[in-house]
């Protein structure tokens, strides 16, 4: 019987197809906004997988735009009731649900701190659009397993289709409208010899680097959600900083390398490894060392990084199955978290 993980991931090509032609009007809005403010910088907020994607969205907007983009913890509002200066600034808040009492109230907060206040959210009406002054419907379609899938992509695909729209970039702008049909190929990818390759760890390191930083933490939140294990996202630089320690055969390392600046890191860091006795898998043709994990190259760097995503998706939803999980029903969590 498929899971509705399964099911979920499967929608993603038409989930994100369906939120560029649907929402292509207030995309417009709010790049034309954007391009009418031209704001200094942005800060975001979310959390959990919704916060991964921003984090994705922080690397693209810095790459593409030139702006730094900072997280904002929503306890600032919340709890602290802190009064942030955010003139010349703009904001992304990001919700599945849309409901999350800390997320609205630090959305709201940036608003009327005179923010250019953008809600990505897969729910609409809901307190989320209301705090904002530019809500977008994501239109990821229910979504019932508690391990979000495709509302982390489809918010990421609204965000880039914003950032085209805004900085006139031709080339990201083709590369948004073409994932799609390439989110499509990346689902017959198969990465299921990590099922066994990985049956004896007990922890592990995602590596990445820029954009591909935030694919590894959105993958190692989902070994932890649908099947237990211990595992964790780390700049394949950072690592080096002292977690390296803890690498051997029983400590895998997978490494996400998009076609960007950053792959000969990403990989080298995977082949040293593996040449020290670790376990090492990287998406990258140029491994020398490290096992390699098949990809989708989409002609951009930005939309690269995303498309990795997709096959790892599968295999997590594979790989607990065969632990006798269930995906759908993680360990004391629920669909929707409602944090103060």
């Amino acid at each position: 019987m498929q899971t509705n993980m399964r099911r979920e991931i499967n929608e993603i090509p038409e989930a994100a197809a369906r939120v560029l032609e649907r929402q292509a009007d207030a995309i417009a809005a709010a790049g034309k906004a954007l391009k009418a403010a031209d704001p200094r910088f942005f800060v975001t907020v979310a959390r959990g997988s919704s916060d991964h994607a921003a984090l994705f969205l922080k690397y693209a907007i810095e790459l593409t735009a030139g702006r730094p983009v900072a997280s904002l913890g929503p306890s600032l509002a919340s709890i602290y009731s802190a009064k942030l200066k955010l003139d010349g600034a703009a904001a992304i808040a990001i919700s599945q649900s849309g409901k999350s009492p800390d997320i609205v109230a630090m959305a709201k907060s940036t608003t009327d701190a005179g923010a250019i206040s953008i809600a990505l959210t897969n729910t609409i009406p809901s307190p989320l659009s209301e705090a904002c002054s530019h809500p977008l419907d994501i239109c990821a379609g229910p979504e019932l397993s508690v391990a979000a899938t495709k509302s982390y992509v489809n918010s990421i695909v609204a965000g880039l289709a914003i950032l085209a729209e805004w900085t006139g970039d031709a080339a990201l702008k083709n590369a948004v409208q073409a994932l799609p049909e390439h989110l499509g190929k990346a689902i017959t990818l198969d990465w299921s010899e990590l099922i066994s390759d990985l049956a004896e760890a007990k922890s592990l390191y995602v590596l990445g680097r820029g954009p591909g930083l935030a694919i590894a933490s959105e993958a190692a939140l989902k070994f932890k959600e649908t099947s237990g294990l211990h595992a964790e996202a780390y700049s394949s630089a950072e690592v080096l900083h002292g977690p390296v320690a803890l690498v051997g055969p029983t400590f895998p390392v997978i490494a996400l390398a998009a076609r960007d600046a950053a792959e000969q890191s990403v990989t080298g860091m995977a082949d040293g490894l593996a040449d020290k006795g670790a376990y090492a898998c990287v998406t990258s043709a140029g491994a020398k060392s490290a096992k390699k994990l098949p990809f989708i190259s989409t002609g951009h760097p930005t939309t690269d990084a995303l498309a990795l995503i997709v096959p790892f998706y599968g295999f997590v939803e594979a790989w607990s199955r065969a632990r006798g999980l269930d995906p759908d029903k993680p360990v004391n969590l629920k669909k929707v978290t409602e944090t103060r």
